[in-house]
């Protein structure tokens, strides 16, 4: 086997630029998995089981198809659904923030019920609403008990986003295959794109770790 990393030293640059393209998607479509995760975590734990089977039936949906399915369905799907065909990187953002959205709400349900009843009892005896409660006193406490494995979640989404190249995002991968292509030599630039998509993991991961030491001592 012969490498030759040298030869690709000029296309460096045009690679990285795809970092941005990759964080765009990621950050954008965690919101997305945040915002809906909550608001699915709610519909779980609610006192209407029709609220709680909606959430189920969204949860066992995206757990249990393929994320690489579910990106190409809204990307070559939306032309007969809507009559347009969707941008690539809002496809990526939509079916990323959707499927992420269902292990968030689990992951944040377990947060909740993780929580010592009596904070809501407590609660419930000072008259503050059950709304209040939940956001002020509940959802915070929960949060805090929560965030590593959130922080894996964005970690995985990370990862995962490498997908996007089948539907032609010029993200990290995309880029390295088409470097890759230029130079009739994959291995050598897909292995690029590893290494860079490691780093991200990593400094993804001593962040997360060092705002939850920072959480740890404002207790």
């Amino acid at each position: 086997m012969n490498l030759d990393f040298q030869q690709f030293i000029p296309s460096l640059p045009y690679i990285l630029k795809g970092i941005g393209v990759t964080l765009q998607i990621v950050s954008m479509a965690g919101i997305l998995g945040f915002v809906l995760g909550i608001i699915l975590s709610f519909f779980k734990i609610s006192k209407f089981k029709f609220l709680g089977w909606i959430a189920d039936a969204y949860t066992s949906v995206f757990r249990g198809t393929p994320l690489v399915l579910q990106l190409m369905l809204i990307y070559y799907g939306s032309p007969q659904l809507i009559g347009y065909k969707i941008d690539p990187s809002t496809a990526a953002v939509l079916s990323f923030g959707l499927n992420s959205a269902a292990y968030i709400s689990e992951i944040i349900r377990a947060g909740i019920l993780a929580v010592d009843k009596g904070q809501s009892e407590a609660a419930m005896a000072l008259g503050i609403p059950y709304r209040p409660a939940m956001m002020d006193i509940i959802l915070p406490q929960a949060m805090k008990n929560i965030l590593p494995a959130l922080m894996n979640e964005f970690i995985t989404l990370t990862k995962e986003s490498a997908i996007v190249t089948v539907i032609g995002v010029t993200d990290v991968m995309r880029r390295a295959y088409i470097v890759g292509g230029e130079k009739f030599s994959y291995f050598e630039p897909i292995l690029i794109a590893g290494l860079i998509y490691y780093i991200m993991v990593m400094v993804l991961t001593v962040l997360g770790k060092g705002i939850e030491r920072r959480m740890r001592r404002s207790d």
